[in-house]
């Protein structure tokens, strides 16, 4: 065989040897993309987004819209050839695997955890929606998860409202694990709670790859703004002993849960994580005033939110921006832990405008509507 066909022939082989190992060699990436933006003002899948009743709402305009981002799924596994073409394109981000991930869990976990992050995000945002406008917002201590395989699963269940603990009431989450860590493990330990109909154990989920996600999954039913009769119940957990210190645990967390003075529904379903709070909370205040927040303006933008109405930072805040310009989006309200990120490499025409909280935030949409120039508002830059 001639030596120059030889080489043609040994390059060839190598290359394509080089083909199948970038795709079948898997490296340890995840890849994140502009997800879908959601309007808190308007209706997706055919029903409105933010459900109030018992309360006079007004009509809105323009759009408050929350932003998400797709990943990749926990049990995916990327290949060289995927890593390659997601580096080298644009409009996504390919990230060590333990960026979105840094602790080993299952399918499942992930998205109990999105979903219990969701649940959370919409009570903080209703609560500082309605404490900003001077509502009365109570509390209560209520179970906010339950541990899977641990003592309570299968007896309380996530939102149940715990009233006492062995006949000794509860005032606040901290009084229930002193109760707890009063007995001896291996005691049987006696909740009284409160509990709605129509609350459920968390679901078993299956075993298959999620793929690409939006984080999530749709909440239960239930919650602080339900008018369903509660039901009361002594319900009893034989405790054990924790891992580490050998404390009696019944394995659960005991969190705040909020009496609201009306019924209050956010219906999104396919979204999980806390980054939607500061938007619902937007959007709320926006149907129960009489002011338009929008002057009809289309704002876009992220954030946690706490009870109190600070506002948090989220994670893919480069491909959330993305998402809002792609939608038409002209402002963008960004976290000011998140700022130094989202003016790095901004999409062309799109404001990015600097909150803490909410009431920053209702600021800027005054300035937004009033038709400020967007120097005036207090703008994202680039860390130095």
């Amino acid at each position: 065989m001639p030596r120059r066909t030889a080489s043609l022939l040994t390059s060839g082989l190598l290359l394509i040897g080089l083909l199948f190992a970038a795709v079948l060699v898997r490296v340890p990436y995840a890849e994140m993309s502009p997800g879908p933006t959601v309007n808190t003002l308007g209706e997706h899948n055919g029903s409105p987004v933010l459900n109030i009743s018992g309360e006079e709402t007004y009509e809105t305009s323009g759009n408050l819209n929350m932003t998400t981002v797709r990943v990749t799924g926990v049990n995916f596994r990327m290949s060289l050839f995927e890593a390659v073409r997601g580096w080298l394109a644009g409009g996504s981000a390919v990230v060590p695997y333990e960026t979105l991930y840094p602790e080993r869990r299952t399918a499942d976990e992930v998205e109990q955890i999105n979903a219990e992050e969701f649940s959370r995000s919409q009570e903080t945002a209703k609560v500082s929606a309605l404490r900003e406008l001077g509502y009365e917002v109570g509390t209560r201590t209520i179970v906010s998860s339950v541990v899977k395989d641990g003592p309570a699963e299968g007896v309380l269940r996530a939102g149940d409202v715990i009233v006492a603990v062995d006949g000794e009431k509860i005032g606040e989450p901290s009084d229930v694990a002193e109760r707890v860590t009063a007995r001896e493990p291996g005691d049987p330990v006696v909740f009284t709670v409160d509990r709605v109909p129509g609350t459920r154990d968390a679901d078993d989920g299956g075993d298959g790859d999620p793929g690409e996600t939006d984080g999530g999954a749709e909440p239960p039913a239930g919650g602080s703004g339900d008018t369903a009769e509660a039901e009361r119940l002594d319900l009893t957990v034989n405790s054990t002993a924790a891992e580490d210190d050998g404390r009696p645990i019944v394995g659960i967390s005991a969190g705040v849960g909020y009496d609201l003075p009306f019924d209050i529904d956010i219906e999104l379903a396919d979204v999980g994580g806390p980054s939607a709070g500061l938007m619902f909370a937007l959007g709320l205040v926006d149907k129960l005033t009489e002011e338009d927040l929008t002057g009809g303006e289309f704002v876009a933008g992220t954030g946690t939110i706490t009870a109190e109405g600070r506002v948090g930072p989220i994670g893919g805040v480069a491909m959330k921006t993305i998402a809002a310009r792609e939608q038409g989006a002209s402002w963008f309200l960004t976290p000011a832990a998140n700022c130094a990120a989202a003016a790095a490499d901004p999409p062309p025409g799109l404001a990015l405008v600097e909150v803490e909280n909410l009431e920053g935030a209702l600021a800027a949409l005054e300035e937004i509507r009033s038709g400020a120039d967007p120097e005036s508002l207090p703008l994202c830059s680039r860390a130095d």
